[in-house]
């Protein structure tokens, strides 16, 4: 008989939650979702003897009300809440029996006080629908779990079969320490002093208890505290704030400065982005993340990497159930593993204890080096040692993520460094490079909302505020806004990486650097964008593969880049590959009123063409730089001009004191 959960009561954001996640997807933006306190997840699954991954639930503040068809064992964790039974008060953290029509009630998390979200774990684990491979909910993306959404009130639930294992409390020194004013550990990297941030920086960072900011959620968890005096005056090509650098891939657990504004990047967070990370929280401590609480403090204390915790331990070696973290300091290497010179110098970054940032040349905006990327990363895909969990390339970076317990990093390195040397020279690269011409409505309705909306509840006093378009236009130099719709229109964007904030999303630069309008990012960064919208940031433009966040200046709106018919073939979407773009695809515009983009969004939701026309073809590097050697004056002039107008804006903001 199958049993059954009918949801009386959702409590708050509930979701159906997988460990470890949606995982693989890193390079084309699809976050592992999971438990964001996967301890407390994994300790309930193993309690009642199910595999440690099984899916539950994860639930904000207050827990769920739930009704059992059968018989059938349950064990809370997470933070301190009143669990009942028919009424009648039953622990946290052991295993308990909801009898044949019975009633499982999770109040409210005590507070103010320690943690945030509670797990509820049955015997035999939830039975839901796998999305690309895992059961876990992400939101934002309206896929995974329970129809990808939280859960209402009526939803019906089905239980896989009893757990084969032993059903046993979970020890009381396996339990985690939870509290209102956390330590965190941290390794240095990957964007320390004194490239990044001056070594007073640092030391603040250390020596400040941060607070958590209310307006925190699965992606990232914002705080609040001092304001870097920065080692640098700008990000260049990357931006005018010198937060801003060249998209590279993000940890889970990167410290992330988007602007002066500090967030810890959470499970449901991107997985590329243009902002400096100087340190990362290991992998054994990203549960506290899930239970960081608005108000709470938080203390980050440097450790080395190698003494970090395993995340794969579940007991004491885990070190959670010790509120402090015991740490006589860190690397003390600012986060660089090792430097290579050569034609072509590497810079190898720790990114956490379980990623390698690895880092082309100077930071300059230069195809040579996405293409020294593309080899590096094609000859790991190949080889594929045992350990090598992911590979996401950036915009001259490709980030290595590994099981340190399988694949330690130091044997990593020695694996990186082989490699080097036996990579193809750049200019020899020729890559598939579809023709992708997609329909682009000018200044969108949906962008200007969410302008407006920035302005009314972030920063109404933003130099790129009320209007992006009029920001870019005096950022570049140009007579006129249509200046920067001419530019726009005539440009080949040339795909560098996908993902940049979320599904498939394209970060992507103009092959023609006269067609390389260059921007700053939001400081701090807005917390709604419309699905589609596209913006340019830095020397990059992006379209931005589903609401959240983000910080890019917005152009306008276009049609779908994700499909979420998968695993249907629809239109330009291929079975089974739910983004549409790929590496070094060359997107360009056309233009089209806003009624007319509805009408093409809803003819591509059903299944049909949506405006998108695809054309394959090749690039060559070879050819792109007799091209850029042949124009070297004109692209010569443009730039002079943009970096003169590129000062002024810089000087205006230092008068204003931004």
């Amino acid at each position: 008989m199958t049993t059954k959960i009918t949801v009386d009561r959702p409590g708050m954001l509930t979701t159906v939650q997988d460990y470890p996640g949606r995982t693989g997807y890193w390079q084309i933006g699809v976050p592992p979702s999971g438990p964001m306190d996967d301890l407390s997840f994994r300790l309930g699954n193993a309690a009642l003897g199910n595999p440690e991954g099984a899916a539950g639930l994860e639930s904000t503040m207050a827990g769920p009300a739930l009704r059992f068809t059968d018989a059938t064992e349950v064990c809370v964790t997470g933070a301190p809440a009143t669990v009942t039974v028919n009424g009648m008060v039953v622990p946290q953290w052991r295993p308990v029996t909801v009898p044949a029509g019975g009633v499982l009630d999770v109040g409210a998390v005590a507070g103010p006080g320690p943690g945030l979200r509670v797990y509820v774990l049955v015997g035999g684990g939830l039975d839901v629908p796998e999305f690309l491979g895992s059961a876990a909910t992400f939101t934002l993306g309206r896929f995974g779990g329970h129809e990808g959404r939280t859960l209402t009130e009526g939803d019906v639930l089905v239980v896989r079969e009893a757990a084969t294992g032993a059903a046993a409390p979970v020890p009381a020194e396996h339990v985690p320490a939870m509290t209102a004013r956390w330590e965190i550990a941290v390794t240095e990297g990957p964007h320390g002093a004194p490239e990044f941030f001056t070594r007073s920086d640092i030391d603040t960072l250390y020596a400040t208890d941060y607070e958590v900011h209310f307006n925190s959620d699965r992606t990232g968890v914002r705080l609040t505290g001092p304001k870097p005096q920065w080692a640098r005056t700008d990000g260049g090509e990357a931006g005018l704030h010198p937060s801003n650098i060249h998209d590279n891939a993000y940890s889970v657990g990167a410290l992330d400065f988007t602007g002066d504004t500090p967030i810890l990047l959470g499970p449901d967070g991107p997985s590329l982005g243009g902002f400096v990370c100087p340190v990362t929280v290991v992998a054994a401590d990203r549960w506290k993340l899930g239970q960081l609480a608005p108000g709470h403090a938080v203390r980050f204390v440097p450790v080395r990497a190698e003494h970090a915790a395993s995340r794969r331990a579940l007991g004491v070696a885990r070190r959670a159930g010790l509120s402090l973290v015991v740490s006589p300091g860190g690397d003390g290497d600012d986060g660089v593993l090792a430097r290579r010179d050569g034609d072509t110098a590497v810079t190898y970054r720790r990114s956490g204890d379980d990623n390698v940032l690895v880092e082309y040349g100077d930071m300059t905006l230069d195809l040579a080096l996405r293409a020294r990327v593309h080899a590096l990363h094609q000859r790991l895909d190949a080889e594929r040692p045992a350990g090598l969990l992911e590979l996401t390339p950036g915009i001259r970076s490709l980030q290595v993520k590994v099981d340190p317990d399988v694949l330690p990093v130091p044997t990593l390195l020695d694996l990186l460094a082989e490699a080097e040397g036996q990579l193809p020279a750049s200019d020899e690269l020729v890559v598939p490079s579809r023709r992708v011409r997609l329909p682009l409505s000018w200044d969108d309705p949906a962008t200007r909302e969410a302008i407006q909306r920035y302005m009314h509840g972030v920063r109404a006093d933003a130099p790129w505020c009320p209007w992006n378009i009029e920001f870019i236009r005096r950022m570049n130099g140009l007579d006129s806004v249509d200046d920067v719709f001419d530019t726009v229109f005539a440009a080949d964007y040339m795909v560098l990486g996908l993902g940049d904030v979320y599904l498939g999303a394209p970060v992507a630069t103009p092959l023609d650097p006269r067609h390389r309008l260059v921007t700053t990012k939001y400081n701090p960064a807005r917390t709604w964008t419309p699905e589609n919208a596209v913006g340019i940031g830095g020397a990059y433009l992006c379209i931005y593969g589903m609401e959240g966040p983000g910080g890019y200046q917005f152009v306008g709106r276009t049609t779908q880049v994700w499909n979420h018919r998968h695993p249907q073939a629809a239109g330009p979407f291929e079975a089974g590959t739910p983004w549409l773009l790929r590496f070094f695809d060359r997107i360009s515009w056309y233009p089209v009123e806003p009624e007319e983009l509805m009408d093409l969004r809803a003819d591509l939701a059903a299944g049909r063409g949506g405006g998108v026309d695809i054309t394959d073809g090749t690039f060559s590097l070879a050819e792109h730089q007799r091209f850029l050697v042949g124009n070297a004056a004109s692209i010569d002039a443009f730039q002079q001009v943009q970096s003169v107008a590129f000062a002024a804006e810089r000087a205006r903001w230092a008068a204003a004191g931004a």
